[in-house]
């Protein structure tokens, strides 16, 4: 029982299926070909009869006494080729038959020949059955009817015949099915095998090898060019992922051993208590460093778990840079930089403030890093034809062109080696939350050098711009 309730090869499955599907059409095929030939005989069994009609009709003699006479076969003509011939009158007397006729009586002749209309009627006689042809004519100035009849042996002979040799070509022909189909099923599956064991071999440190493809047109060929797709994906996140990977573990190396580092010095010797505030000081905003970095850390991790879960309200986007402009100023006043605020309408849209407020955040944060000394900072809000939009320009050094293409990447830094200026995960952040609320974030190069980010994201609709009022 346990080997028959093993699931068969899909080898197996195909090879069953075409030798039912074969057996199927040859049943189907044998079928019509003994319908056909069954017709075709009875047809020409018919045909016989209709033409002894015609010969007794014209082959006959009458006596000096003025009886009818027919000719006969001679004894050495085979018994079926012998006429089978009855001769009656109106009033249904007999008044002829042949030697056929009187070796093979037909009980119902006499009835038949009472009822003459042309039809030909298969009656049971013995041994086999026969086909009568009954029908009123007139012969030598006499009304007569002309019964003539033929055995169905012959007929059924050759259907028996038919049948024997179909019956017996069946299984041959399902042998040669099973074979065919066991052969093509395997054809086809070998380069499937091949990219099965080809992809058995493949790990993580094989993520550079492919499936063989040998007709990229058919379907296994463009099953594998999908699987191979799917491997050059895997292996680009791979990579990045080890390259997050190394750049987390840097970043979080650098402020803990910056406080382990101001530890140590600051235990070497005893010091004042104004110089062990600055080291604590100095401890506590490595401190801060590394929670502000697990934070970005933790929130970019939701990126990789699913669809944000949003706090759906109305959003005043105007309100919103102000507050952001207030939150960041002192930032940018001890850089002696200033933040400005340009309004333009006052656009509304439908999401999550505090996660759009973190992306504005972090776009400003930026333009404050990267911006030089004296400079001004751009809050841009308007409400263009494409949605509300909120701009974010600087005065920095831009970002050059073999660079754009990766600033939105997690832990890439446009000025790589420069640790100071954060860890590269703000800009994906900002492209995330923006991307949740079904919006866009973008990057252009600003007129007299600087770079502008805009945030593109749908209106609020009016009802809810309605219920907020």
């Amino acid at each position: 029982m346990k080997a028959w309730s093993r699931p068969l090869s899909v080898r197996i499955r195909l090879t069953l299926w075409h030798v039912a599907v074969m057996v199927v059409v040859l049943a189907v095929y044998a079928a019509g070909v003994f319908a056909f030939v069954s017709r075709s005989v009875s047809h020409a069994l018919d045909g016989r009869l209709r033409g002894d009609f015609t010969w007794a009709a014209e082959m006959w003699e009458q006596r000096p006494d003025g009886t009818l006479t027919w000719f006969e076969a001679d004894d050495a003509t085979e018994d079926e080729d012998k006429p089978w011939l009855q001769v009656w009158s109106r009033k249904g007397e007999l008044l002829f038959r042949t030697a056929a006729a009187k070796r093979i009586p037909v009980p119902q002749s006499a009835e038949l020949a009472s009822h003459a209309n042309g039809q030909i009627v298969p009656v049971p006689a013995e041994g086999t059955a026969v086909r009568v042809l009954s029908r009123a004519t007139t012969i030598g100035g006499q009304g007569v009817v002309i019964q003539v009849a033929r055995s169905e042996a012959s007929l059924r002979e050759e259907l028996r015949d038919l049948v024997l040799f179909l019956a017996l070509g069946l299984p041959f022909g399902v042998a040669a099915a099973g074979v065919g189909g066991y052969a093509l099923a395997r054809g086809a599956l070998t380069p499937l095998e091949r990219m099965a064991d080809r992809a058995r071999s493949i790990n993580a440190a094989r993520l550079k090898d492919r499936l063989p493809v040998e007709n990229p047109r058919d379907e296994l060929g463009r099953l594998a060019t999908v699987f191979n797709d799917t491997l050059g994906r895997l292996e680009g996140s791979f990579q990045q992922m080890e390259h997050f990977t190394a750049d987390v573990s840097h970043e979080l190396r650098t402020p803990l051993t910056a406080i382990r580092t101001v530890g140590e010095v600051g235990l070497r010797e005893g010091r004042s208590p104004d110089a062990y505030r600055r080291i604590i000081g100095s401890m506590l905003e490595e401190a801060d460093r590394l929670t502000c970095l697990i934070d970005r850390l933790l929130t970019l991790s939701r990126t990789s778990v699913g669809p944000a879960q949003l706090c759906s309200e109305v959003v005043d986007l105007r309100g919103l840079a102000d507050d952001v402009a207030s939150h960041l100023s002192v930032l940018a006043e001890e850089n002696g930089q200033s933040i400005v605020v340009d309004h333009v309408g006052a656009p509304w849209c439908e999401g999550d403030r505090l996660m759009l407020r973190q992306a504005l955040i972090n776009l400003v944060d930026n333009a404050i890093k990267y911006s030089p000394a004296d400079s001004e900072i751009l809050v841009r809000v308007a409400d263009a034809q494409t949605g509300p939009t909120l701009e974010v320009s600087d005065r920095g050094p831009g970002i050059a062109p073999e660079r754009r293409a990766r600033i939105f990447e997690r832990c890439y830094r446009v000025s790589p080696g420069n640790e100071s200026r954060g860890a590269g995960l703000g800009l994906s952040i900002s492209k995330w939350a923006v991307e949740a609320h079904r919006g866009h974030l973008s990057w252009e190069h600003r007129a007299g050098g600087g770079s502008t980010f805009r945030i593109t994201v749908p209106p609020a609709g009016g009802d809810l711009l309605a219920a907020a009022g």
